[in-house]
């Protein structure tokens, strides 16, 4: 077993000891101050006003309010999370702005709002500017009197970034550049003060990046989008007409925009995940609350079978989301002192550190949108008719999570990311050797012809995490071995991979929470045997899925008698796991119909 900090990706081909990780049930009374502190603006602010309103909040026509509720919320510090004291910001720790991620997800689209501000919008600067542009800039986004966005994308350059067409042209005395250019989708463009934008210079093959006054002139704004979702946030088309930007606007040096887009977006997947998490536990939390209150044929609808269901569905995703992504939060956290140690300076040691974990980033990007999305669409279920109505906020917690699923790079790239990074480590950089994993693979298969000597503690747990791991492994290996360099263009195959992946990730971090909290003596019996449960019933639905998903990856590249036999080694590393899913299932559903709400932490 493992005690020291693993790789990015390492998490595949070794085992972490459940004492290295953190847990949610570990976070210290500062750092639950300012979750309750963001809690409490959400429901005081946004809630406030009434559900009805808050959902029927609209960028076009009520842009005064969410201006207003960002400036309030900077006047809490809210706007200066990983600002440098220095520079007027908190300078929070990566997972204590994790966290923070998770609470503001209470306050609907302005998490959007708010989210733009300190991080997309802000990052940019704190991780890549001059001290002379962060002494400029990071104090008036702190407070808010700078409003910051981010301006990547453009009509016809999505997730291929660095084809954007926007130019950035020298002027003949070398002063300035002039910007212009078309970018979309801007969040909070319709009220910016600052734009951070990404440009060729002249014919340069790589993106730069600059800081953008909006009083630069040259600027023009489209109409709000009329969006799905999210409505209470703004978003606009920006257009540049020779913008005139100082030579000493530039981030960093030239051709650093694609690298600087890159190491953003990484934060962003894993801030989207904690929010997703944060959204999850509110639409649980209604849900059950709506179930205990509704009744049908003489009683509430949470005594339905059908609905304890969804409840003990709902809860397991969401708890397994949440056990992974404050475990890489703080892995981030560790490894940026690592860095620091090594004599690396402060904001690039935290790059460096979320850039190690760019795997997990990617992979928690996916799976927590994606749980989202189930959860708000169970919560909308449970209410029937009500939650078609706006008076509930239900339907607008389905219409908002959908974007979750687009944004901070589609889940259908994310996947194809997290895989084709994978690789890179191992055939490329040789930072981990997922060939000497696969080495190991005959001894396990061996072990799984044999009884449990003992199902005491979580030697069964165990096993299973490790076949699931061992099941990429056998796939990736067998596929890239058949296929050599075709596979990169087989996606349908790279995306059953990255299911494969996440599973193991996904579980591998539920199960060594749970096995850390059975250590501590102290800790709730009750809540630990239901959380026991959730985790065989994970556990259960996992290896189902990665069968599945396995068989479908296998039949996609292998023939005849490899088809045969990669089919049968799969079977034995996801073997038949002697559980009653129902009974799991309401037990998790009833501690939580007893506590009228999401039961954990949060």
């Amino acid at each position: 077993m493992n005690t020291e900090l693993l790789k990015g990706g390492e998490f595949i081909i070794k085992e972490t000891d459940y004492n290295n990780i953190f847990v949610a049930e570990e976070w210290n009374e500062e750092q639950l101050m300012i979750r309750d502190m963001v809690k409490d603006f959400c429901m005081k602010e946004i809630h406030g006003m009434g559900i009805e309103k808050a959902a029927s909040l609209d960028a076009s026509k009520d842009m005064d309010v969410i201006v207003g509720l960002l400036e309030k919320s900077a006047e809490l510090g809210l706007c200066g999370l990983s600002i440098d004291a220095e520079y007027g910001g908190m300078d929070l720790d990566f997972n204590t702005g994790l966290l923070f991620g998770e609470a503001i997800a209470l306050g609907f689209s302005f998490a959007t709002t708010i989210g733009a501000q300190t991080s997309i919008g802000s990052l940019p600067i704190v991780f890549y500017g001059t001290k002379e542009q962060k002494q400029k800039y990071l104090p008036g986004i702190a407070t808010a009197k700078l409003k910051a966005s981010y301006c990547l994308t453009e009509p016809t350059s999505g997730s291929d970034a660095n084809s954007a067409k926007t130019k950035a042209t020298l002027s003949a005395d070398g002063k300035h550049y002039l910007l212009n250019g078309q970018k979309m989708w801007i969040t909070n463009g319709g009220f910016a003060d600052i734009f951070i934008v990404f440009a060729k210079i002249e014919e340069d093959e790589n993106l730069s990046a600059f800081i953008v006054e909006k009083n630069f002139g040259g600027i023009q704004l489209g109409k709000e989008e009329k969006k799905l979702g999210i409505k209470g946030s703004s978003t606009v088309q920006v257009f540049f007409n020779d913008c005139k930007v100082p030579v000493e606007n530039l981030l960093s040096e030239r051709g650093a925009g694609f690298k600087i887009a890159l190491n953003i977006l990484n934060t962003g997947r894993i801030k989207l995940c904690a929010g997703s998490v944060g959204g999850s536990k509110f639409a649980i939390g209604r849900a059950v609350v709506y179930a205990n209150e509704r009744f049908q044929f003489k009683k509430p609808i949470s005594d339905f079978g059908a609905m304890k269901y969804k409840i003990g569905e709902m809860i397991m995703r969401a708890f397994a989301t949440e056990s992974a992504v404050y475990r890489t939060g703080n892995n981030i956290d560790r490894k940026q002192k690592e860095f620091e140690v090594q004599g690396i300076e402060k904001s690039e040691a935290k790059l460096k550190a979320v850039r190690e974990y760019a795997v997990e980033c990617a992979i928690l990007k996916v799976y927590g949108s994606e749980v989202l999305d189930y959860t708000v669409d169970e919560a909308l279920q449970i209410h029937g008719g009500m939650g078609y109505a706006v008076e509930t906020g239900v339907e607008m917690g389905y219409r908002d999570a959908r974007i979750t699923r687009i944004y901070e790079g589609t889940n259908e790239i994310n996947r194809m990311l997290a895989i084709a990074e994978l690789m890179k480590r191992s055939f490329q950089s040789k930072e981990i050797n997922l060939l000497d994993g696969g080495k190991k693979l005959p001894g396990f298969l061996f072990m799984q012809t044999l009884p449990l000597k003992s199902k005491a503690g979580f030697d069964e747990e165990r096993r299973i995490v490790q076949g699931l791991k061992n099941a990429f492994l056998l796939i990736s290996g067998s596929a890239g071995n058949k296929l050599k360099l075709k596979l990169v263009d087989e996606q349908e195959i790279i995306m059953n991979m990255a299911d494969i992946l996440a599973e193991a990730y996904i579980a591998e971090s539920l199960l060594l929470r749970v096995q850390k909290l059975s250590a501590k003596k102290d800790f709730d019996k009750e809540q630990l045997e239901v959380m026991k449960k959730l985790l065989r019933l994970f556990l259960y639905e996992a290896l189902a899925k990665v069968r599945r998903t396995g068989q479908e990856a296998i039949a996609s590249y292998a023939t005849g008698a490899e088809k045969s036999l990669m089919t049968r080694l799969l079977k034995m590393l996801t073997p038949k796991f002697d559980v009653n899913p129902k009974d799991l299932r309401r037990a998790v559903a009833d501690y939580a119909i007893k506590k009228n709400g999401y039961p954990f932490i949060g």
